[in-house]
């Protein structure tokens, strides 16, 4: 379900952070009238696979917590609503790492689940995440662009599937990959 290259992360003396795959076929649950309109992440599931990673070195997340070198898969989950996150980032939808060894299938999960595996995959109390950012026109090829407060955003995209069906249409995701939450 992965796409076929990734994309690789390097420091500043060319050794390689990680390497991220995303998906080719991203499933959604959208209207003819919504593909027309452009898509937000906020059409597909939470949960659903999007990508996985393999970080050669420990790295940190968004929250700045340590993700120690491994493979991890990558789900999209939104951030709760609880009063608890309020202002803690620009945008709300994120990819949440859990380790490979715990996440065998593809299937949906319960956000409560994927909450407290994710956290358990880093060792933390709070899952480990990669903030999401809006990427409207995705390029060709992917890119990795500076975005404001200091932040570098991985960009690509994958072909929309609804109800199984491609519809001919691309989902730009930008990943968020350096910089942290305030």
């Amino acid at each position: 379900m992965l796409g076929k290259t990734s994309i690789q992360l390097l420091d500043a003396g060319g050794k390689t952070i990680g390497e991220f795959w995303f998906r080719g076929e991203i499933p959604a649950d959208a209207s003819a009238e919504q593909i027309k309109n452009g898509l937000t992440y906020r059409e597909i599931r939470q949960s659903e696979v999007l990508g996985a990673v393999r970080f050669e070195q420990d790295w940190t997340d968004y929250r700045k917590q340590k993700v120690k070198a491994g493979v991890y898969t990558l789900r999209l989950g939104y951030q709760p609503a609880d009063g608890d996150h309020q202002g803690s980032s620009d945008f709300q939808e994120f990819l949440l790492l859990i380790g490979a060894d715990k996440d065998k299938s593809p299937e949906l999960i319960e956000f409560k689940h994927l909450s407290e595996t994710s956290s358990k995959s880093i060792g933390t109390g709070h899952p480990g995440v990669f903030m999401l950012a809006p990427n409207a026109t995705p390029g060709k090829k992917p890119d990795i662009a500076a975005r404001p407060k200091n932040h570098w955003v991985i960009n690509t995209k994958g072909e929309i599937v609804v109800a199984g069906k491609k519809v001919g249409a691309s989902f730009g995701i930008g990943l968020n990959v350096v910089g942290h939450a305030d």
